[in-house]
């Protein structure tokens, strides 16, 4: 006898009550900053089509004959530097993400459950889908920390939730946030960071934006990451009263010899001090939680490069993390995508009343 891929699946319950859940799923990280520990995650990553997009055959080849053999230590050095006590940044403020957004939840009598997942490494989407499933959780919310669409992140949040899927026999309604990138609730969220840095620091000679790098050719083929990213610093650089002159667009995070979208961060910054510029403030506005591109790419390896080619103040302003007003904008991005969904207690008991009587009925015909 065949055996079903859904025999494991908790029995259905006719009536059962409606939960709303959020997940929010940024992209990951090693469990711990060691060699081995980054091998598997590094694997994982680098082994997902969306992330590469090379001939699977040619990139496995690459990928686990050469990087693999490679790339872990020198990373797991890089991690070592801001790996804290409690372990990766990156985990940690997603963590703390999910909390403060449920406890606004709760402040708003909503009942809504908020967990986080990890796109590769721990807790995995999947495994938090099945135990969200197990729970009685008839609807979700995938949130990613993605503000900016991309197809090698966003689309790749969501590939995992479909892959789930193909062995539920029984799936909870789902819905997807695609992007955010010009949500007033974010770019609020973006400016305050801002302006509370320049409240402390003073206002550095310019502004820089930098953003996760892609390989151009995406672009070309029709994703629209980088026109996102124009966006949001447009409008960032409009709620801060900057003129054209006083930020810029940057991308960071460069990986092989492909052409990546331009201009690349770390020579932009030693040109800008080159060019006499002393003081620079740099923001990475496509990352909602700190992490190894932030702390050891940007405020680490980038500031040394200004700085060693003459540039005398750089500032990293850090990312919203859990700050009050990023938190509080992630429940109203929620709350925008959960139109008609029962969140509030009252709601939630007269759906279960309906579904009883139209059971009554259903046994009376």
């Amino acid at each position: 006898m065949l055996k079903s891929a859904f025999n494991t699946e908790p029995p259905f319950s006719h009536g059962q009550a409606s939960r709303t859940a959020v997940l929010l799923c940024n992209l990951g990280t090693p469990d711990e900053p060691t060699a081995p520990a980054v091998r598997r995650y590094l694997a994982e990553f680098l082994g997902d089509h969306r992330v590469v997009e090379i001939p699977r055959l040619v990139w496995m080849a690459i990928l686990h004959g050469i990087i693999l053999r490679v790339r872990p230590a020198k990373s797991a050095a890089k991690y070592a530097t801001i790996w804290t006590d409690e372990g990766s940044p990156l985990k940690i403020w997603t963590d703390k993400q999910a909390q403060a957004l449920q406890e606004v939840f709760n402040t708003h009598g909503e009942h809504v459950t908020v967990r986080y997942a990890m796109r590769y490494g721990n807790p995995s989407i999947a495994s938090q889908l099945d135990a969200l499933k197990a729970e009685g959780f008839t609807r979700i919310l995938i949130l990613p920390a993605y503000p900016q669409y991309s197809g090698t992140t966003t689309a790749s949040v969501f590939d995992a939730v479909y892959h789930w899927g193909l062995r539920s026999r029984v799936l909870p309604e789902f819905r997807f946030i695609n992007h955010y990138h010009d949500h007033p609730s974010y770019i609020q969220a973006l400016a305050e960071r801002v302006r509370a840095h320049w409240a402390e620091h003073g206002q550095a000679d310019r502004l820089v934006m930098s953003f996760h790098g892609v390989p151009e050719r995406t672009l070309h083929l029709g994703d629209p990451y980088h026109c996102e990213c124009y966006k949001t610093a447009r409008l960032l650089g409009e709620a801060l009263g900057l003129n054209k002159s006083q930020y810029m667009v940057t991308f960071q995070s460069r990986f092989g010899k492909a052409k990546w979208l331009e201009p690349y961060t770390e020579p932009t910054l030693i040109a800008l001090a080159q060019q006499g510029v002393k003081r620079v403030d740099l923001i990475c506005p496509g990352f909602t939680s700190d992490c190894l591109e932030t702390l050891e790419e940007i405020s680490q390896e980038a500031q040394e490069a200004y700085l060693h080619a003459g540039g005398e103040v750089f500032h990293y302003i850090p990312c919203l993390n859990d700050s009050q007003t990023w938190v509080q904008g992630m429940h109203a991005l929620c709350q925008s995508h959960m139109g008609g969904w029962p969140m509030l207690e009252n709601d939630a008991k007269q759906l279960q009343i309906s579904r009883h009587e139209a059971l009554a009925l259903g046994a009376k015909d």
